[in-house]
């Protein structure tokens, strides 16, 4: 019934009835200039086959669309308008004439041929058309720019947003009052990273506007890391089973949010499909083409759509066109929807294509009077009408600049829709604005309060892998997008103190990670101090030790004229004891935080005192031997190895110590360090040696005077005194050449600060020993047995007999 009352329609008000080679019916009024228009107001061509034996039958549609009728009517009222202005194309008439392209790429490149020649006949009417206004869909305006852009006839399109018709090196008399889909990509890719939204399904309709549309988006929203889950085609022609490959697609996905960028005629299967299956709980993303279509915006379709979000051009209210829509049947419904002239999106875009087309016409037609005169009116060259097109410039009653860029795009301004459900009726309520500026940015601004969500008042959550939480890193799962990922914790010593961290950060060198991995702290500064156990326990053997040092000294002073003390040499057991007195006191160097100083002189005076010490024992060493061989007849070296000649024994080996010592601190001294390889949670503070070389040369040089001192007491073993001097050496040596081999390895195997404690035992247990083995037998005899302090029992005869001749 619609179908005939819209042909009786086209009849009565076109003053031709089917004209053109296509036999196409038109809306016509006859003007000076005249108008083409094309618009899809039927949404389905008939197929048919061709024989081939007869002429093809008329192109038969099917489908009223009462949104595209509207468009056609707002084209007429835009004209009429024009027609009745004054001060634009004054006493010059503009005309029309309007096509159907059944939403049919073929069927519009039939209209377009229409409109743009002359008929055979020679009836009066039709001119051609100086500029074209169609089409709402890429894929049928990708055709008729491609057909006319070489002929140079000016196409402003209402509602194709294909960022390919921006292409002026292929579409060059292409214009449009809807803004490019590289804009509305951005948008939509703006509004997804605005959410968070990581894990997205698409669905693209296959054709011009699905491909490209899809297409830029992708590179959009991977500069946000967000990854396409799949992407699913479809459109209006495709058989069920392809229909229900991609309904599968989505039951089978993860993704919570979809984006469908699909004209509506292309979605509303699908659509019915989802609603059937039950598939709830996806958050849409429309593009333009369907957000606010009737058809679709129905509650039985809002049970699976609802919360839907999109992007539309702006909104426009055009109060004198309600009384034009009014009259075009004396039936309508004043109250019927058809009639609402307050929320017109498309219809404005049409209606601001007409005013561009008048405009540049009345630049033309003004501005270059010799149009007047070298052309008819009707035949106003396309060439020319292109070139006022692309300088377009002017605000309209509404207060909107209209203008065209360098790629005959309009400024992107969009309104954001949300599907909400009022009063049992869907209705689209904008929620935000996005719109581009002068400086190629962007600004998007979003009422999130007021958005309904398809999960209610909470964001939907979509991502492929949930949020690393801190303390992990993201791990890339082979085989699949970036944004399907594990997430590994961090390795020791190195952070993610924020979430969805990609690579953990090291911490700078004097720092570790805590247990959470998510902050750095200082490492546990750790060195042999005075205050703890171990250094006050080493403290306090040090200070004994060199009490007993000097305690012994006082009672060798003391006792000096002893025989005890005459027999072990006076002269350089004091000297002895002093140097174990310092030998003592060296551990106390070792302790506490190490500065240069410290560094410095705890081990040239480790090596010099011990040097001194071992200098000693060697002299003493060489005072028992000289003193055993001088019982034999015909024997004289005593009198060769008397005092002077053991002080210089003493002062040599002790001054050789002291050139290796001023060598190492002038060439390479030790030095405070701080080392991190005995534990990754502290910092170990100690000396560094400086040089090894210098360091193992110093022990080297004790080592050797011991084993000589060792190999001299040994020899002097069997000495047949009461108190043989030489087995006290004997055995102190043994001692000290056994603390000192086991050290080395003890040393170099002991971590942190238990290596200053291991060589701070080792030079305890060493001057112990000596202390102990060479003078604690003395000091009995002298303290507990003062009886045996006699020189007939502290010497043998040939020892006494000796020992009157040399004192």
């Amino acid at each position: 019934m619609i179908l005939t009352v819209f042909f009786l329609y086209l009849n009565t008000v076109s003053g031709c009835e089917l004209i053109g080679r296509f036999n196409m019916p038109s809306l016509f009024k006859q003007g000076d200039i005249m108008i083409g228009g094309i618009f899809p107001v039927f949404n389905k061509e008939i197929s048919s086959t061709s024989t081939f034996k007869s002429k093809p039958a008329g192109v038969k549609c099917m489908g009223f669309d009462l949104r595209p009728f509207r468009w056609t009517q707002v084209m007429i009222f835009a004209i009429d308008e024009i027609n009745n202005d004054s001060a634009l194309l004054p006493n010059i008439s503009l005309g029309y004439r309007i096509l159907d392209s059944c939403a049919s790429p073929t069927n519009t490149l039939r209209a377009a041929l229409t409109l743009t020649s002359r008929s055979e006949k020679t009836s009066p009417c039709p001119p051609a058309i100086s500029a074209l206004i169609a089409e709402s869909g890429s894929t049928q305006s990708l055709a008729v720019a491609g057909a006319l852009g070489p002929f140079q006839v000016p196409i402003v399109s209402y509602f194709s947003t294909c960022a390919c018709l921006s292409d002026k090196t292929k579409y060059p008399t292409f214009f449009r009052t809807i803004p490019s889909d590289y804009f509305q990509a951005k948008a939509l890719a703006t509004l997804v990273k605005r959410f968070g939204w990581q894990w997205i399904g698409a669905i693209q309709s296959d054709n011009e506007y699905g491909r490209n549309g899809i297409q830029a988006f992708t590179e959009e929203v991977k500069k946000h890391g967000v990854c396409i889950a799949f992407i699913g085609t479809i459109l209006r022609t495709y058989t069920i089973d392809k229909i229900l490959d991609v309904v599968e697609m989505i039951k089978q996905s993860s993704v919570k949010v979809i984006l469908a960028f699909v004209p509506e005629g292309d979605f509303y299967p699908l659509m019915k499909e989802v609603v059937k299956q039950n598939i709830t709980g996806i958050q849409w993303i429309a593009s333009e083409a369907w957000i606010t279509a009737a058809r679709p915006s129905t509650p039985e379709m809002y049970r699976a759509f609802g919360g839907a979000l999109g992007f539309v051009v702006k909104k426009m209210a055009i109060p004198k066109l309600k009384p034009f829509l009014t009259h075009i049947s004396p039936y309508a419904d004043l109250n019927d929807v058809f009639f609402n002239v307050t929320q017109l999106r498309v219809s404005y875009n049409v209606y601001k294509a007409v005013y561009a087309i008048a405009h540049a016409l009345h630049q033309l037609v003004f501005c270059q009077p010799s149009a007047y005169y070298s052309y008819e009116l009707n035949g106003l060259l396309s060439l020319q009408v292109t070139a006022h097109l692309r300088r377009v410039n002017f605000m309209n009653q509404f207060g909107d600049d209209v203008f065209f860029d360098i790629n005959g795009d309009p400024p992107a301004s969009y309104d954001i829709i949300n599907w909400q459900l009022r009063d049992e009726q869907v209705q689209h309520v904008t929620v935000g604005q996005f719109a581009s500026a002068a400086n190629s940015t962007y600004k998007l601004s979003i009422k999130k309060e007021d958005i309904v969500w398809r999960t209610g008042k909470m964001v939907p959550i979509s991502v492929c892998s949930e949020v690393c939480p801190v303390g992990t890193r993201k791990a890339q799962i082979k085989g699949k997008p970036t944004c399907c990922f594990d997430c590994i914790p961090c390795a020791d010593g190195t952070i993610a103190n924020a979430t969805d961290a990609a690579d953990c950060t090291a911490c700078p060198r004097e720092y570790w990670s805590n247990e959470r991995k998510d902050e750095c702290f200082p490492k546990t500064i750790e060195f042999l101090a005075y205050n703890e156990p171990m250094g006050i326990a080493l403290t306090l053997v040090s200070l004994l030790g060199a009490s007993l040092s000097l305690a012994t000294m006082i009672v060798f002073i003391r006792y000096r004229e002893t025989p005890v003390i005459k027999a072990s040499n006076s002269e350089l057991s004091c000297f002895l004891l002093f140097s174990l007195f310092l030998c003592f006191l060296c551990p106390l160097t070792f302790i506490g935080r190490p500065t240069v100083w410290t560094c410095m002189l705890r081990h040239t005076a480790f090596g010099v005192t011990f040097a001194l010490c071992i200098s000693c024992v060697l002299g003493k060493t060489i005072v028992v031997v000289t003193a055993f061989k001088a019982t034999f007849p015909g024997k004289n070296l005593a009198e060769k190895f008397g005092p002077v000649q053991q002080r210089i024994i003493v002062c040599s080996c002790t001054l050789i110590q002291v050139v290796v010592c001023v060598l190492w601190l002038k060439l390479k001294p030790p030095f405070p360090d701080m080392v991190l390889r005995h534990s990754n949670k502290k910092i170990v503070l100690e000396c560094n040696t400086g040089s090894e070389a210098a360091f193992y040369a110093v022990l080297g040089y004790i080592g050797i005077l011991a084993v000589i001192c060792l190999v001299l007491a040994f020899l002097a073993r069997k000495v047949p005194d009461n108190f043989n001097e030489a087995k006290f050496i004997t055995f102190s040596m043994l001692i000290f050449c056994a603390v000192w081999v086991t050290f080395i390895p003890a040393y170099v195997s002991s971590p942190g600060k238990f290596t200053v404690a291991v060589e701070i035992f080792a030079i305890l247990s060493s001057a112990f020993g000596l202390l102990i083995s060479i003078f604690a037998p003395k000091c009995y005899i002298i303290l507990i047995q003062p009886e045996k302090n006699t020189k007939k029992h502290v010497m043998g005869k040939l020892k006494y007999l000796h020992y009157q001749k040399t004192n």
